[in-house]
């Protein structure tokens, strides 16, 4: 934690109250609370404005850590022997209107997103304001008899995603919430239009990851081969290894290839 918040930086607190009251003119009312929502999150600072109005504001350090992990997660794919597929941003302004754009394509594919209100740029930083999802959990906050509830849904909201043309690229259990039951994406990464079939893969790989912990290898697979054919599954188990070595993943990984093979013959 201590090392994320090394990486995100501390926003001067003027500079956050200032985004707030622009926020809170641009949705014509008074600024009457900002709230700072404490996740482990080192490529935004998250606030709530006004109970209502959830405000993702990137910095230039947030752009800058951004391209580390690009470049840390191309040569972990490379070494799949697929190539790279994860683009990066230039500015802030860039890295939000990213984000903007990719939450309405997962709403256009029938994927669970907080709708996105708007994105512009307020003294140099990137700024995403959308729907506050009150009372959420993330998944990996859930007991386990709870996800396994949710597995079935979450590989379906991914097929659906998939099913447009699109992928997530950053599939975490940190990156899926859920609201009096229903489950939504966040946090898409950009992923190179020319490799999708590579991320769709991955993304399949990182969604297996998230949930061997909290419900076992046998019941992510099965589940996920309910969505999808073996030759994808077979794309997902060559990026278990890469997914294994990020610091933000932890699971086990020769269970799931242990159970892949059994499962693919």
């Amino acid at each position: 934690m201590a090392f994320r918040e090394l990486l995100r930086g501390r926003l001067p607190e003027d500079a956050v109250r200032s985004i707030a009251r622009e926020v809170a003119r641009r949705h014509d009312e008074p600024l009457q609370s900002v709230a700072i929502v404490e996740v482990d999150n080192w490529l935004s600072l998250p606030l709530v404005v006004n109970d209502h109005l959830f405000v993702k504001i990137i910095s230039q350090r947030n752009v800058f850590v951004h391209r580390l992990l690009t470049a840390g997660r191309n040569l972990g794919a490379a070494s799949t022997g697929t190539g790279g597929f994860f683009g990066g941003f230039e500015t802030p302004g860039e890295m939000a209107a990213h984000e903007f754009d990719a939450t309405e394509e997962m709403i256009g594919a029938g994927v669970n997103a907080p709708e996105p209100f708007e994105t512009f740029v307020h003294d140099g930083y990137g700024v995403v304001v959308m729907e506050y999802l009150d009372g959420f959990d993330t998944l990996d906050a859930r007991p386990a008899d709870r996800v396994v509830e949710l597995v079935p849904e979450l590989f379906a909201m991914l097929a659906t995603l998939h099913d447009a043309g699109l992928a997530h690229g950053d599939l975490r259990a940190e990156n899926v919430l859920v609201v009096n039951g229903e489950l939504y994406f966040i946090d898409a990464t950009r992923v190179d239009t020319d490799a999708v079939e590579a991320a769709r893969g991955y993304d399949i790989a990182c969604a297996l990851a998230a949930l061997e912990p909290h419900v076992g290898p046998a019941a992510a697979v099965d589940a996920a081969l309910e969505q999808y054919p073996d030759s994808s599954l077979l794309t997902a188990r060559r990026y278990l290894d890469f997914v294994n070595v990020r610091p933000d993943h932890e699971f086990d990984a020769a269970g799931l290839k242990g159970t892949l093979d059994i499962r693919l013959g």
